[in-house]
Protein backbone atom coordinates (compact mmCIF):
# COMPACT_ATOMS: atom_id res chain seq x y z
CA UNK A 1 0.00 0.00 0.00
CA UNK A 2 0.86 3.50 -0.92
CA UNK A 3 2.80 5.34 2.11
CA UNK A 4 1.24 8.55 3.49
CA UNK A 5 4.80 9.27 4.62
CA UNK A 6 6.60 8.68 1.85
CA UNK A 7 4.75 11.01 -0.80
CA UNK A 8 5.25 13.57 2.24
CA UNK A 9 9.11 13.11 1.93
CA UNK A 10 9.09 13.12 -1.61
CA UNK A 11 6.87 16.17 -1.90
CA UNK A 12 9.27 18.23 0.54
CA UNK A 13 12.51 17.02 -1.46
CA UNK A 14 10.98 18.18 -4.76
CA UNK A 15 10.03 21.69 -3.25
CA UNK A 16 13.91 22.40 -1.61
CA UNK A 17 15.34 20.82 -4.76
CA UNK A 18 13.31 22.11 -7.59
CA UNK A 19 11.34 24.99 -6.55
CA UNK A 20 7.75 25.92 -6.32
CA UNK A 21 5.20 25.99 -9.37
CA UNK A 22 3.55 23.44 -11.75
CA UNK A 23 6.22 22.91 -13.80
CA UNK A 24 3.65 21.06 -15.76
CA UNK A 25 5.73 21.41 -19.01
CA UNK A 26 9.05 20.35 -17.52
CA UNK A 27 7.53 17.25 -15.97
CA UNK A 28 6.11 16.33 -19.38
CA UNK A 29 8.76 16.69 -21.27
CA UNK A 30 10.93 14.70 -18.74
CA UNK A 31 8.37 11.95 -18.63
CA UNK A 32 8.55 11.54 -22.62
CA UNK A 33 12.40 11.53 -22.08
CA UNK A 34 12.08 8.73 -19.75
CA UNK A 35 9.65 6.80 -21.84
CA UNK A 36 11.91 7.25 -24.84
CA UNK A 37 14.64 5.48 -22.44
CA UNK A 38 11.83 2.93 -21.19
CA UNK A 39 11.23 1.94 -25.12
CA UNK A 40 15.40 1.60 -25.63
CA UNK A 41 15.72 -1.13 -22.00
CA UNK A 42 12.19 -1.62 -21.56
CA UNK A 43 12.95 -4.00 -18.42
CA UNK A 44 14.92 -1.46 -16.29
CA UNK A 45 12.65 -0.99 -13.50
CA UNK A 46 14.76 2.55 -12.61
CA UNK A 47 13.46 3.55 -15.81
CA UNK A 48 9.97 2.92 -15.22
CA UNK A 49 9.92 4.46 -11.37
CA UNK A 50 11.29 7.76 -12.58
CA UNK A 51 7.85 8.14 -14.77
CA UNK A 52 5.81 7.21 -11.50
CA UNK A 53 7.77 9.79 -9.28
CA UNK A 54 7.42 12.14 -12.19
CA UNK A 55 3.91 11.31 -12.27
CA UNK A 56 3.74 12.04 -8.44
CA UNK A 57 5.38 15.03 -8.91
CA UNK A 58 3.07 16.25 -11.57
CA UNK A 59 -0.03 15.47 -8.82
CA UNK A 60 1.03 17.28 -5.65
CA UNK A 61 2.17 20.24 -7.89
CA UNK A 62 -1.17 20.56 -9.66
CA UNK A 63 -2.68 20.93 -5.94
CA UNK A 64 -3.55 17.28 -4.28
CA UNK A 65 -1.92 16.32 -0.69
CA UNK A 66 -0.81 12.90 -0.47
CA UNK A 67 -3.97 11.23 0.99
CA UNK A 68 -5.94 12.94 -2.36
CA UNK A 69 -3.36 10.89 -4.24
CA UNK A 70 -3.38 7.64 -2.28
CA UNK A 71 -7.15 8.07 -2.65
CA UNK A 72 -7.04 8.72 -6.15
CA UNK A 73 -4.76 5.62 -6.77
CA UNK A 74 -7.35 2.78 -5.38
CA UNK A 75 -9.91 4.88 -6.62
CA UNK A 76 -8.68 4.33 -10.63
CA UNK A 77 -7.88 1.16 -9.96
CA UNK A 78 -11.03 0.43 -8.77
CA UNK A 79 -12.58 1.65 -12.09
CA UNK A 80 -9.81 0.18 -13.85
CA UNK A 81 -10.85 -3.47 -12.30
CA UNK A 82 -14.21 -2.66 -13.33
CA UNK A 83 -13.73 -2.03 -16.81
CA UNK A 84 -13.77 -3.85 -19.77
CA UNK A 85 -10.54 -3.60 -21.78
CA UNK A 86 -9.97 -4.47 -25.59
CA UNK A 87 -6.71 -6.39 -26.81
CA UNK A 88 -5.13 -5.06 -29.66
CA UNK A 89 -1.28 -6.15 -31.02
CA UNK A 90 1.69 -6.22 -28.13
CA UNK A 91 2.57 -2.55 -29.59
CA UNK A 92 -0.63 -0.73 -29.58
CA UNK A 93 -2.22 0.44 -26.87
CA UNK A 94 -5.06 -1.50 -24.91
CA UNK A 95 -7.79 0.39 -24.11
CA UNK A 96 -11.42 0.20 -22.26
CA UNK A 97 -14.41 -0.04 -23.99
CA UNK A 98 -15.82 3.48 -23.83
CA UNK A 99 -20.13 4.16 -23.21
CA UNK A 100 -21.83 7.11 -24.37
CA UNK A 101 -20.89 9.02 -21.42
CA UNK A 102 -17.03 8.74 -22.39
CA UNK A 103 -16.12 6.46 -19.80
Amino acid sequence: MWDRTYLQRHIEWSRETFGEGRRTEGLCKHIAKELDEIRQNPTDLMEWVDVIILAIDGAWRAGYTPVEIINALIKKQAINFERKWVRRGENEPTEHERDGAGV
